[in-house]
């Protein structure tokens, strides 16, 4: 594993957002969901695509927290314009469980 310096760290803009939005991406070459996110009044409503079909229903995304990179560029994913990263990690047989914090958080924090 390279380690990294702080100033590489600080470089990664990891941010809490709320899901406002979740819908299948039925154009996705892999099951996905279509993500519109709240990350407050600094940064605004994004747009994302994330593969956690697998764990996740679309109804029962809605209003959850979740942490996203933000300051990537955005990357035209099929017909959405992915505006933000939505993390995660896989569990033992790949499917994607979703980095969230354990606390309510105001919109918009940085993960540190």
């Amino acid at each position: 594993m390279e380690e990294i310096s702080w100033n590489d760290f600080m470089k990664v803009e990891l941010r809490v957002g709320r899901v406002l939005q979740a819908e299948v991406f039925a154009e996705a070459r892999k099951p996905a969901y279509k993500l519109l996110l709240d990350f407050g009044p600094e940064l605004g409503q994004r747009k994302s695509s994330a593969q956690i079909t697998e764990h996740y229903q679309p109804e029962d995304l809605i209003g959850r927290l979740v942490v996203a990179a933000v300051n990537f560029p955005p990357k035209q994913i099929g017909p959405l314009m992915s505006e933000c990263l939505v993390t995660g990690f896989h569990d033992v047989a790949g499917a994607v469980a979703l980095c969230v914090p354990d606390k309510e958080v105001p919109l918009g924090t940085r993960l540190l």
